[in-house]
């Protein structure tokens, strides 16, 4: 990954967004562990429709 530069700027405002860019990122990561893990690759949400067994 490329390196990230982020800036928090003060406004004066009330706090709200910073850290949430990155939500979107976490549900494919956590898909493509199980897959590596399983060898079985989920198709769609939630994980828990899933029987997972462990490869042989």
């Amino acid at each position: 990954m490329p390196a990230v530069h982020v800036q928090i700027i003060e406004s004066g405002e009330a706090m709200g967004g910073i850290g949430e860019p990155g939500l979107p990122a976490v549900p494919p990561a956590v898909a493509n562990a199980v897959a590596v893990l399983t060898g079985q690759r989920p198709r769609s949400l939630p994980l828990s429709q899933y029987k997972f067994e462990s490869p042989a």
